[in-house]
């Protein structure tokens, strides 16, 4: 019996002892973490805005012809005749626009818009064998445009875009005249086909609130200028107009997501640890 128990007593001792040389080989439970928290974008991108706009542009006139009359030598019949102004210049000048429009998607969005130019200064010249002339004028048009956006893409709330619109403009000369003599020609209005080219960039006010600022390149077609006077040539016809805007605006999205909106966090219910052995 004394056997017996001082070998339970020695086994005892060996467990003691061992037990925790093979516990440190054992593996610690671990404990899974909850999955990060999936954002989304709302689904609603789209809507409705409004929009306003402010240019400063530059406009190349391409270049003005005007009919004259010449008496034949039997003094019998008058021919008619064309003639070139030998320059014209128009001033830089402001604009101030406004519209409405839709918003499809992430990467689409169209508007209607009608921007009003302000008068710009004309400066020309003329002359023939004998004499010259100087030709003063002022310009202002108003324009109508349907427009189509392409958005490329958001970065940090910002968006660069490119563009292009058809549509016509009212084009409307004052009356042209050289301040040197009292020859006068009354200035011509009329609609006219134009189309513009756009790229630019907008950016996240708030979440109905853009900034909108970029460049835009606008072609009006040519048309009559100024009419016939009897104390001098006319009537005078541009060959077209070439604008370049500089233009800053806001837009305003009533209805929907204009792309702005923060991420929401997706629901999820809060998952239970799980062990592991």
């Amino acid at each position: 019996m004394f056997n017996t128990a001082r070998k339970a007593l020695f086994a005892a001792l060996f467990a003691g002892l061992a037990w925790p040389v093979f516990a440190a080989d054992l593996p610690e439970p671990q404990v899974e973490e909850a999955p990060p928290p999936v954002y989304e974008q709302p689904v609603d991108v789209g809507g409705w805005y409004i929009r306003g706009d402010i240019d400063y542009h530059k406009s190349d006139v391409r270049g003005i012809d005007y009919m004259t009359y010449t008496v034949d030598p039997c003094n019998c019949s008058v021919t008619p005749g064309s003639k070139s102004f030998d320059y014209g210049k128009l001033k830089g000048g402001f604009s101030l626009g406004g519209g409405v429009g839709y918003k499809i998607n992430d990467h689409f969005r169209t508007d209607l818009t009608a921007d009003y130019w302000f008068k710009s200064n004309f400066n020309g010249g003329t002359s023939d064998l004998t004499t010259t002339s100087t030709e003063v004028s002022k310009m202002s048009a108003l324009l109508l445009l349907a427009n189509a956006y392409v958005d490329i893409g958001t970065w940090h709330g910002i968006t660069p875009y490119v563009g292009a619109g058809i549509g016509g403009a009212r084009v409307k000369w004052d009356t042209v005249y050289d301040p040197n003599t009292t020859e006068t020609n009354p200035g011509a209005s009329n609609w006219r086909f134009a189309y513009a080219l756009m790229a630019g960039a907008s950016y996240c006010l708030t979440d109905k609130i853009i900034l909108d600022a970029g460049y835009r390149f606008s072609h009006i077609q040519g048309g009559r200028m100024f009419e016939w006077d009897a104390s001098s040539s006319g009537p005078g016809f541009d060959r077209g107009i070439n604008t370049h805007e500089v233009r800053g605006g806001l837009r305003y999205q009533f209805g929907g997501n204009n792309g702005c909106a923060a991420p929401v966090v997706a629901y999820q219910p809060e998952p239970e640890p799980i062990y592991t052995k």
